[in-house]
């Protein structure tokens, strides 16, 4: 939309700053901003402010019929609408209802690797992608979250990592696996070696969260709140001038995990995530409560763990095949 009128681009303007004062995450605005460009091309760049429900249910409705969006895709877009009109433009919208044909929403079971498996596609990783992958499958961490852990949530001593500003902005506790202890204290030293060099060429810096950076102004620069996978590139930070290690790129570990289930030759769609779901159904394989493995994980409702009760290695729904009953009976 490069001929956009210049009320779009202090709409949009607008939409950052709002969401930022929420405190909202960075890939959240993002997609909301994005959603609200995609919008306004729908209606051929009119101001949303002259427009309202049915331009929002048509918009809609297009992304289930047209574009054959996920049921998760149209409710983000519905949620980035309804967030431009009652934050920015001060106007109350009701919640898209029975006017929007609605996106279907399947019912798919996780892709669950077994110990085997795990163990083949982490013998197939270098480090430090190894070492992320195996902290996931460990902790049942979340990519960006162990890509935003900084030194000082990592407890050697307690064994366990403390998760900051998780899903829904919530911090929790984890568990940081014994196999890891060694491989990780190694990595920290070397990170540490590296930060100290930083520092004496005059970099070092590391954004910090809030106003952190305003109450501490040289916090920045301290060990403890450095990433614990720092990026391998020094950049230079345009609002202060400083140069600073921002955290390793998730795509970098995405793609090492494609690789490496590719190469292990495992027939299942495997992804980061997978790690998580395999952490939650082995815990639950190895008889641990399901409150439990729910705290591990942070979410809010246990009806979401449940979901691994599903995929227990116990047959179709826990029961014995009555196949596996016959006796004495043919064989194949």
């Amino acid at each position: 939309m490069r001929d956009r009128p210049p009320d779009h681009l202090r709409l949009l303007d607008d939409l950052r700053a709002r969401m930022r004062a929420r405190h909202m995450s960075h890939r959240t605005e993002e997609a909301y901003v994005s959603w609200v460009r995609r919008y306004l091309r729908f209606h051929g760049g009119r101001h949303p402010a002259r427009m309202g429900t049915p331009e929002i249910d048509s918009f809609l409705t297009h992304l289930s019929v047209r574009r054959l969006v996920a049921a998760s895709t149209q409710n983000q877009a519905a949620s980035a609408l309804l967030f431009l009109y009652r934050e920015v433009l001060g106007v109350e919208i009701d919640h898209p209802g029975s006017r929007v044909v609605r996106a279907r929403t399947p019912k798919r079971l996780p892709i669950v690797l077994t110990p085997n498996e795990v163990r083949s596609v982490l013998d197939r990783m270098g480090n430090p992608h190894r070492l992320i992958a195996t902290l996931l499958y460990g902790s049942g961490m979340r990519l960006m979250e162990c890509m935003r852990l900084r030194v000082k949530d990592v407890d050697f001593d307690r064994r366990e990592i403390v998760v900051r500003e998780g899903k829904g902005d919530r911090d929790r506790v984890t568990m940081l696996p014994d196999l890891v202890r060694t491989e990780l204290g190694r990595h920290l030293q070397a990170a540490r070696d590296q930060h100290d060099r930083d520092v004496r060429a005059g970099a070092g810096w590391v954004s910090l969260p809030t106003a952190l950076d305003r109450k501490y102004p040289y916090a920045g620069r301290e060990w403890a709140w450095q990433w614990v996978f720092p990026a391998t590139r020094i950049q230079t930070d345009p609002a202060t001038g400083r140069r600073r290690r921002h955290h390793l790129h998730e795509s970098c570990v995405q793609r090492a995990v494609t690789e490496a289930v590719r190469r292990s030759g495992i027939p299942k769609r495997a992804t980061c995530h997978t790690f998580r779901h395999s952490f939650a159904t082995h815990l639950l394989e190895a008889g641990y409560d399901i409150r439990t493995v729910q705290e591990l994980l942070g979410h809010r409702n246990v009806r979401t763990t449940m979901i691994y009760t599903h995929v227990l290695n116990r047959g179709g729904l826990g029961v014995r095949s009555p196949a596996d009953l016959m006796q004495g009976g043919g064989t194949w």
